[in-house]
């Protein structure tokens, strides 16, 4: 049970490094935002509920709050990709590291979610 608990909080702090990365460099600026912010309330309400949850009881809360946060990038870099060549008309300028990060992130986003809604507490 600790190793899965350390196994979640890395995967949860690897998706928050992936999602500020990409923010910070990013140019579609609110809906990344808005994603670290459901991911940090997310690891916030994982906590508050690792400790006040009945036990056998499912961490719903924490799963939704990462899988918004997961759908947020999705949306980020699917606009980012629809408009990137308008944004940038200069046909040599690549996508970037922090494009990458963003794919990167969602599924992972979304695994943690999913992870969270599927597991149980123990005693």
């Amino acid at each position: 049970m600790l190793l899965l608990l350390l196994g979640i909080i890395i995967l949860h702090v690897a998706v928050l490094v992936l999602l500020l990365v990409s923010t910070i460099v990013s140019s579609v600026q609110a809906t990344m935002i808005l994603s670290v912010i459901f991911s940090v309330l997310s690891l916030f309400l994982f906590f508050c509920q690792l400790f006040t949850l009945t036990k056998g009881g499912r961490f719903y809360i924490t799963g939704i709050f990462q899988i918004l946060a997961g759908l947020c990038v999705m949306s980020a870099a699917a606009i980012y990709t629809v408009r990137h060549s308008e944004w940038h008309s200069n046909s040599d300028y690549s996508y970037g590291f922090a494009y990458i990060l963003a794919w990167v992130a969602f599924p992972l986003a979304l695994l943690s979610g999913v992870v969270y809604v599927i597991l149980r507490k123990r005693e």
